[in-house]
């Protein structure tokens, strides 16, 4: 057993987080701004990469829509468990709000999508790429949702979900999937050529962002957000998965998805609703460390 630990461990945890900690090391020292790195990757290399993966994939529709209902449905009841246990321990509005930003923003581009492609190759990472769609519109409808409700600010801003670039691009990737229409190759190899870089370039990112938290003052406050995250989620998306019938790749890259650390973006939400940074912001980092071992033992256990 520790054996099948470890060999998960090095071969598919480590190469993600090896990443993110050269984007740690490297991006003070390099004068690297994380902003930038990561408006690159938003404007230009995740529509490449939705686009290149979904104009060619073959997903049945049926299952596609059930994949879909499941994710939202464990995003719901993400959102759900984060509220009744910031309520159930006496927490004001802003920190409830605070613990369901967290809950539903899971880090499944950066992190989700190498871990399930590595763990389960190509058919997996069209499943991740479907979750990571889903999950980023859902979790930001809801969380700038929490956010203004917790903070008494404007909440229209959660319609920018569905103008964002990786979302818009399903469209016509969509269009040619459909229609069967070949891309001219020069576009082609110029789209695969942006989608490859997509990956290590968030990693890298996660890392300079990661750098920039000075906190490291862990409060039981910060653990329960964490647990709700990387404990609440996957075992929430296995019951679901079972009851919309769910299996293989679809089922494993699901509850995968459901299980990651807190996502970076949590923190600027936090920060630009004034929603208890000091408490969002080491959290994602303490829910970063925490899933080496959450997620190493999630997929010896799926």
């Amino acid at each position: 057993m520790f054996l099948q630990l470890l060999r998960i461990f090095v071969d598919i945890i480590a190469p993600v987080f090896g990443l993110a900690l050269l984007g740690y090391l490297a991006g003070p020292r390099l004068g690297l701004e994380a902003r930038t790195l990561t408006r690159y990757a938003y404007y230009l290399l995740v529509p490449a990469f939705v686009f290149d993966l979904l104009a060619s994939a073959r997903l049945e529709a049926g299952l596609a829509f059930r994949m879909v209902a499941f994710i939202v449905l464990v995003e719901l009841g993400c959102a759900l468990l984060g509220f009744l246990v910031a309520r159930g321990l006496g927490r004001p509005p802003k920190m409830v709000g605070a613990y369901v930003l967290v809950a539903v923003f899971g880090n499944v581009g950066n992190f989700g999508l190498p871990i399930v492609e590595f763990s389960q190759g190509q058919a997996g990472l069209v499943a991740a790429t479907l979750y990571f769609l889903a999950i980023s519109t859902v979790s930001f409808l809801i969380g700038v949702t929490a956010a203004g409700w917790a903070s008494g600010g404007r909440r229209d801003a959660v319609w920018t979900a569905f103008r964002t670039p990786g979302v818009l691009a399903i469209f016509p990737a969509l269009l040619v999937n459909g229609s069967g229409m070949e891309l001219p190759l020069t576009v082609e190899r110029a789209l695969g050529l942006l989608s490859g870089a997509m990956v290590p370039t968030m990693l890298v990112a996660l890392g300079v962002q990661l750098a920039g938290i000075r906190s490291l003052r862990f409060t039981w406050d910060m653990v329960w957000a964490s647990g709700i995250r990387l404990l609440g989620g996957p075992l929430w998306a296995l019951g679901l998965a079972g009851i919309l019938g769910l299996e293989g790749v679809a089922r494993v890259a699901g509850v995968l998805q459901a299980g990651m650390p807190a996502a970076v973006l949590t923190a600027i939400i936090a920060l630009e609703h004034d929603l208890v940074p000091d408490f969002v912001t080491p959290t994602v980092l303490l829910s970063t460390l925490l899933s080496l071992v959450t997620l190493t033992l999630l997929l010896a256990m799926l």
